[in-house]
């Protein structure tokens, strides 16, 4: 009987520094404690953060992550990995609208092809890992791949609309519950029950405990396998409608990257890449951290490059806090650990800094962003956001050194954000700007479908929007401030006709597909291109707008077709790939034109590598587009469009 009255040394040791359920519960989860710390440290930052809006946000920017982590975290705790989720879910939402749009097809049934695609594909993938033996990462990158390319077939790279009845997913219900959220609490469940309620849960963390132990003791490890990546497949299909739904529209290049975020959740949520270890609740906190994260740095008007640098390091922690927390659990310890079995000694606070590691990681972000505050423009009160679709551009840094000047002469707040090509991570941004409650929000779309949606929230909001080189669809936009890319495509045509004499054979590099600006120069060049019958297309494909992927796709082409004559690329950094690629013909034989007027391209037209190009000046674009913020901050008039010139700038011309 006296041993009834002998209480565990770790309870005894709790008592002694007045530890409380609360503490305990945080010490003995890294990923939660974490989570609080950041919640915490961004309230104390900014004043935005802690409103009720803006924490919705957070789960709405959390909820197309959390869901394709979930899946990831069957495939984690069976000791594999899935590096297609992003690509599948992008193929699931265009399978959807394709369906339903485009063939008239049932919603519901639209739906479930929609999700058998993402079974399919995961199933696929197990049956390369399961029965060809292919090592999972390599399975899973060529599904990426497959994936990728079946979504722009489909779509033939541009945006599909949705149905009605699937876009009212990214709605609110009760008008302040957002559904995106909704439908990852029930598929955060549904997780949970899986691994804890189920017979394939406890397989999975059997195979992922010890595979060989599991196929000894009967399990059709095999079958098994198949059945997780099914799953994970499945997951990505969800994940590809809420996302799909949160932007009215299919994006054939949507949830890019989506697959490094998924797996990073389900790490810094305590799961082991090693296998046999991790569960839904840590999945869905560090989706949550990494929502916070990017929703923090925001508001704290952190440069969008610095944002990249802080979460990677907070991502790498976690795998490093991985490993230590494996080799710890080498040792005895492990197993009591392992087993559920309470700890001696000092094991439990001993293991406490391990706990406590990827709180400390996020500490230190919290404070690096604090001193890396104030990338935008300082003055008045009046503050405007600015959300590029990319700076991965010079057209595009041009433009926001414009946009920051003219910031900076009018005394006015300036936080610039870049999407990285990103359509949902631009809805995150325009969400973030309308939470602080800037005095009016400038967006350059990455799709001007896929804008449409934010833009609303934010005019909900009383928040006035310009928009800048690009349009944006189905919202209202205060002012449009904007080159004729349409007109620019032609003057292009005109220009390489009058250079070439009116006949040659020519190749069109196309930029990235489903973008608003590569459709529009295209149609320009075409309907310019028209009147010169002499002139024939022999090539035609997309290079991103990217100098590098220029280089090879030119290369490429000039394999097919070595005499062409004439080169329109549908931005400087394209045309410059091209030059690249054609060496000395570039400029002499062959003649390469491109479009912005950057200066890198202005230069190669003065060095007659490029023929010419078409100036859109577009640092007067940005300075025009915080003219016309601040104005509409302010309730005065602007003008509904604003059409920045466009010039032909040839060799020789000044």
């Amino acid at each position: 009987m006296a041993s009834n009255t002998v209480k565990n040394p770790d309870a005894r040791g709790a008592e002694a520094h007045g530890a409380v359920p609360v503490a305990r519960l945080l010490l003995d989860n890294g990923a939660l404690t974490a989570l609080v710390v950041l919640v915490a440290a961004m309230s104390l930052l900014s004043t935005d953060f802690l409103t009720t809006q803006n924490l919705l946000n957070v789960g709405v920017q959390a909820a197309v992550t959390a869901i394709l982590a979930f899946g990831v975290t069957f495939v984690i705790v069976a000791a594999g990995i899935d590096l297609s989720v992003g690509s599948v879910a992008a193929l699931c939402a265009t399978v959807l609208a394709w369906t339903a749009t485009s063939h008239g097809l049932p919603v519901w049934l639209a739906v479930l092809l929609a999700v058998a695609t993402g079974i399919a594909c995961g199933a696929a993938s197990g049956a390369l890992i399961a029965f060809g033996k292919l090592p999972p990462f390599i399975a899973t990158l060529a599904m990426l791949s497959i994936a990728r390319g079946l979504s722009l077939v489909i779509s033939q790279g541009s945006p599909i609309d949705l149905p009605d009845p699937v876009s009212s997913l990214g709605d609110t219900l009760g008008g302040w519950l957002p559904v995106p959220v909704l439908v990852m609490l029930v598929m955060g469940l549904l997780t949970a029950g899986v691994l804890n309620r189920t017979y394939v849960g406890r397989v999975m963390y059997a195979i992922g405990g010890n595979e060989e132990a599991a196929r000894l003791s009967g399990i059709q490890v095999r079958r098994q396998k198949l059945v997780v990546y099914a799953l994970s497949g499945a997951f990505a299909a969800v994940a590809g409608i809420v996302l799909a739904s949160r932007l009215s529209s299919a994006q054939p290049q949507a949830a890019v990257g989506y697959e490094l975020d998924a797996i990073a959740a389900v790490v810094i949520g305590g799961a082991s890449l090693a296998g046999g270890v991790g569960k839904a609740s840590g999945t869905l906190i560090g989706a949550l951290i990494l929502a916070t994260l990017r929703n923090g740095l925001n508001l704290l008007e952190v440069s969008s490059f610095w944002q990249q640098v802080v979460i990677g390091a907070v991502i790498a922690l976690a795998v490093l806090l991985d490993t230590a927390r494996r080799r710890a659990g080498a040792g005895p310890a492990a197993s009591n650990a392992a087993s559920g079995a309470p700890g001696v000694g000092h094991r439990w606070w001993s293991g406490a800094p391990l706990r406590l590691g990827v709180a400390a990681v996020v500490v230190a972000a919290v404070v690096l962003g604090a001193v890396l505050r104030g990338s935008g423009s300082s003055g008045s009160d009046t503050k405007v956001g600015l959300s590029l679709s990319t700076l991965n551009n010079p057209f595009f840094v041009e433009l926001k050194k414009g946009a920051q000047e003219e910031a900076e002469a009018a005394g006015v707040r300036l936080n610039v954000t870049d999407a990285q090509n990103d359509a949902s991570q631009q809805a995150n941004q325009v969400q973030n700007f309308t939470s602080q409650g800037v005095g009016s929000i400038i967006v350059n779309p990455v799709d001007s479908d896929a804008a449409g949606p934010a833009v609303k929230g934010a005019n909900k909001s009383g928040i006035p929007v310009v928009a800048a080189d690009r349009g944006v669809n189905n919202a209202d936009v205060g002012t449009l401030v904007v080159s004729d890319n349409i007109a620019g495509g032609r003057l292009a045509a005109k220009e390489l006709a009058r250079q070439l004499d009116g006949r040659g054979t020519i190749l069109v590099l196309q930029g990235t597909a489903g973008t608003s600006a590569a459709r529009e120069r295209g149609k320009g060049f075409a309907d310019g291109l028209a009147a010169y019958p002499g002139i024939t297309v022999v090539g035609k494909q997309p290079a991103d707008f990217d100098r590098a992927k220029s280089l090879d796709v030119t290369t490429n082409l000039l394999q097919a077709h070595p005499d062409v004559t004439g080169v329109f690329a549908a931005n400087d950094e394209m045309a410059l790939g091209a030059a690249k690629a054609l060496g000395s013909k570039a400029g002499t034989s062959v003649k390469v034109i491109g479009f912005d007027g950057t200066p890198d391209g202005l230069k190669a037209v003065q060095d007659g590598t490029l023929a010419a190009t078409i100036a859109q000046q577009p640092r007067e674009l940005g300075k025009l587009a915080v003219r016309n913020a601040i104005k509409l901050a302010k309730g005065d008039p602007t003008r509904r469009t604003v059409k920045v010139p466009v010039k032909v700038v040839a060799a020789g011309s000044r």
